[in-house]
């Protein structure tokens, strides 16, 4: 028989394998899981790595030693910063998540990872750790420190301290503006007065007191929105409260993401909040230009150094700003974000915004969920509600407020109004309920009788069904449909799927000829598509199997060939959509970024005619909304992108999502990774859903990577 875990249970009585006595040993049997692909080849390495370590200092090294350095490294794999011992000792199995999702199974007389710890304590294993030479409290140069019960990689022990140092020392920094009414007139201003309380003015309020500020808000609540307000008030008071004598004192402001394709959406989204800025009734009347638009990454913004983890900006050469923004905050990990902290300056402003219940980083790390643990509750003093109150004009809710409030507390606010999704949207209910973790029987049987506008339900079995889904978005399956929807007060196109993009490329196409006396075009056609192409996204859970990102490619793109749409399904083809899977930072690309295929007349022949020739189109990741034209053959790490993971969508939104949710409950399939693809529909929602009881299970678990930044903090 099979358990939960993947395991098959013992059938034949066959005793399995001792316990690894000595490294050696330990070591022969991570190469048994480095072959079955359990464990990665590095955290083999690693404990190889810390044996020969204790063997210089003159010591033998464990069994015990080599197997947790291998874990921990595993660990720091799977997104973790740290290993918590005393979780490894009381669920091996579910911490360490081994097997993987794919990987080969052990045979019946091989040891599991449950067996390496039964009958361990976690104090057996702290104490085994402090003995070694190899392990440190941090005040050693040790390859590994134990904290407490944690045990990490030192430079995944140093950023976490980093962070926690940035944030404290900026927490401690008192920025209220020397004249609070100055920051009151310019609130009053952009958001008007009223006695409810306006979280989005709370939040700016807020943020303006402090160094470090943290604005944290489902999907349409208004985040762009907010800060776009908030840094017009802080630029409103800087210009008042000037001398008067030279030119407007303005403060320097950068604006960044994780991602190219995170910094071109809020470059698109903000230009639009600055234009309808009432700029004109705020002290001081800051100028437009004083609110940058143009949105960097933050690997652009630190100067990244190719083949290094290190930036051009570091503590010596800090970023020359007076504020930083970091939008999508939940995608950075603890290495991007003591990077940030190490290039700041020490008077700087940081405000970081994001969705505290969308997937944390890829990679280790959960900086923003950790910071923004308390935010439901708020936990503000009643000395600072009482200060919101005076400089809004409109009172807290007494379940906001705390005296045993945090200083982390103070600092971070939370958006509570969805100004996208109202009490009948499906895609807002769903993501409500999600996030609860409790999808009820009545809730899915609305879902799936059209019981909402803007959800479809789809469980018919094979990925047929869903390559023609993909092909056309299926209006049909939603109520009237998709006809005569009206969102804040704007009609709603119909849903579409990949046929939309793909007919702009086959009848939008410039006639213009050569690419110099025509480029305007051609960029206009290329930007066109691009957003055509966002029309829709088929989002999946897993890389691999029949509801896998893989298998659904080829179906889907087999699917629009034999419509005409592509003629071809291999190799480069016009209307091929790719995906970087690697940062190139002689192109420009970074992991994330996406382009389509495109077939212009560049090139000439031996006669000088033109010649049609492939290029792919990228949008330009500095947010200013060119086109970047890249001949395939330039391209390394890539892959099509029909479908993508839901990890990789972040920072993306698309106005039809298709969430592919697999047969089978995995590991990856967790509260947040639902609530993540749920929440990248902007107005059309489909449900790929095999096994209703999957989904629930997915919907009731969630994800908590082992980490120690929140007790730094907290």
């Amino acid at each position: 028989m099979t358990g939960e875990s993947g395991y098959i249970a013992d059938l034949f009585d066959v005793a399995p394998a001792p316990t690894p006595r000595t490294a050696a040993e330990a070591l022969a049997l991570l190469d048994d899981w480095v072959e079955r692909e359990w464990v990665r080849a590095l955290d083999h390495a690693f404990a190889d790595f810390i044996c020969t370590i204790v063997r210089e200092h003159g010591e033998q090294p464990s069994a015990m030693l080599a197997l947790l350095a291998a874990m921990v490294s595993h660990q720091v794999g799977r997104g973790h910063v740290c290993l918590d011992v005393r979780h490894l000792c009381q669920a091996t199995e579910p911490t360490l998540v081994l097997p993987p999702e794919g990987a080969g199974s052990l045979p019946a007389d091989s040891l599991r990872p449950s067996d390496l710890f039964a009958g361990i304590s976690p104090e057996e294993l702290v104490a085994t750790l402090s003995r070694s030479s190899a392990v440190g409290d941090g005040e050693q140069a040790t390859p590994l420190v134990l904290d407490g019960s944690r045990l990490y990689l030192r430079r995944f022990w140093r950023y976490e301290q980093l962070i926690a140092a940035g944030i404290r020392g900026r927490l401690d920094q008192h920025a209220v503006p020397a004249d609070v009414g100055l920051l009151a007139q310019a609130l009053d201003g952009l958001f008007g007065t009223g006695p409810e309380p306006d979280y989005q003015k709370i939040a700016c309020a807020l943020a303006a007191r402090s160094r470090f500020s943290v604005i944290t808000g489902g999907p349409g609540t208004g985040k762009t929105t907010t800060v776009v307000n908030l840094l017009a008030a802080l630029q409103s008071v800087a210009c008042e409260s000037a001398d008067g004598d030279g030119p407007t004192p303005y403060l320097r402001i950068r604006l960044s993401a994780p991602t190219g394709k995170a910094a071109a959406r809020l470059s698109e989204s903000i230009g639009g909040a600055v234009d309808r800025l009432p700029l004109e009734n705020l002290p001081g009347r800051p100028d437009k230009s004083a609110i940058p638009t143009r949105v960097t990454t933050l690997h652009r913004l630190l100067g990244s150094r190719p083949g290094s983890r290190s930036f051009r900006h570091n503590e010596d050469n800090p970023l020359p700003l007076d504020i930083l923004v970091i939008d999508e905050a939940s995608m950075v990990d603890v290495d991007l974000m003591a990077s940030v902290f190490a290039a700041l300056p020490d008077r700087a402003r940081l405000i970081m915004l994001g969705d505290k219940d969308q997937l944390a980083s890829v990679d280790a790390g959960a900086v923003l969920g950790e910071l923004c643990q308390r935010a439901e509750k708020a936990h503000y003093l009643p000395e600072t509600a009482q200060w919101l109150a005076s400089v809004t004009g409109c009172p807290l809710p007494p379940e906001l407020t705390d005296a045993g409030g945090l200083p982390l507390d103070q600092a971070v606010a939370m958006l509570r109004k969805s100004y996208r999704f109202n009490e009948h949207s499906g895609i807002g209910v769903l993501a409500s309920a999600t996030n609860a973790g409790n999808l009820d029987r009545p809730l899915i049987r609305q879902c799936r009788g059209q019981g909402f506008e803007d959800v479809v339900w789809l469980n018919e079995p094979g990925v047929a069904m869903l390559a023609d889904h993909a092909l056309t978005g299926s209006p049909e399956r939603f109520r009237n449909n998709g006809q005569g929807r009206v969102v804040n007060h704007e009609p709603v196109a119909p849903p579409v799927g990949y046929g939309y993009y793909l007919r702009i490329i086959r009848d939008h196409k410039p006639s213009a000829g050569g690419e110099t006396e025509a480029r305007e075009q051609w960029d206009a056609w290329a930007t066109e598509v691009l957003r055509g192409f966002n029309h829709f996204k088929v989002l999946c859970a897993l890389r691999q199997g029949p509801f896998g990102v893989e298998g659904l490619n080829r179906e889907v793109a087999e699917r629009l060939r034999s419509a005409g749409l592509i003629d071809r399904t291999e190799g480069w083809y016009a209307g091929r959509p790719v995906l970087i899977t690697g940062n190139d930072y002689n192109l420009g690309l970074m992991n994330g970024d996406i382009g389509v295929t495109l077939c212009v007349p560049w090139d000439r022949n031996e006669a000088g005619e033109p010649v049609d020739t492939l290029r792919v189109a990228f949008p330009s990741s500095d947010g200013s909304g060119a086109i970047r034209w890249i001949s395939p053959s330039r391209l390394q790490s890539l892959e099509t992108v029909y479908a993508m993971t839901v990890h990789k969508s972040q920072g993306s939104e698309f106005t039809h999502a298709c969430l592919v949710i697999p047969d089978r409950l995995t590991p990856v399939l967790t509260r947040e990774l639902v609530y993540t693809g749920i929440t990248r529909a902007r107005h059309w929602l489909s449900l790929v859903v095999s096994q209703e009881s999957v989904l629930k299970e997915a919907v009731g678990r969630g994800v908590i990577r082992a980490s120690g930044l929140a007790r730094l903090l907290l």
